[in-house]
């Protein structure tokens, strides 16, 4: 599939995908005879992979590093100990998960009072647009 597609299917833009290629993460697995980058189901698959480690802060190194145990490509880098270094991944997805999920808390709980403030100001209650703590 060329790069249009893997966009739609992975809801990354073209340019972080090329950004991708051009940090050696995801390589098209082939050209098409106009020089179109060519994808298959398991690019995509790492693609999305990808896409999942980022909201989680993981860095390119840490990128290269998982995709190098959980599907390993020419050129990846030796990982002296793989299950050792999964068990160090999954822990801190596990770790910003649980901040993600105290943040969305925070969150959450700031757009009920915005919500509650406005509920207040339409039926013209005094002090109504001042958020609660």
């Amino acid at each position: 599939m060329q790069i249009g597609e893997v966009a739609d299917r992975t809801g990354l833009s073209l340019r972080t995908i090329r950004y991708y290629e051009e940090v050696g993460l995801v390589v098209p697995s082939a050209r098409s005879q106009g020089g179109f980058r060519l994808y298959t189901d398991p690019d995509v698959d790492r693609l999305q992979v990808i896409k999942r480690m980022k909201p989680l802060g993981f860095q390119l190194e840490e990128m290269r590093d998982l995709l190098a145990i959980l599907d390993p490509a020419p050129g990846s880098p030796r990982i002296d100990d793989p299950v050792a270094r999964l068990t160090e991944f999954a822990e801190t997805a596990e770790e910003r998960c649980a901040e993600l999920r105290a943040k969305l808390t925070i969150a959450e709980e700031f757009a009920a009072s915005l919500r509650s403030s406005l509920d207040a100001a339409r039926r013209g209650q005094p002090g109504a647009t001042r958020p609660a703590h």
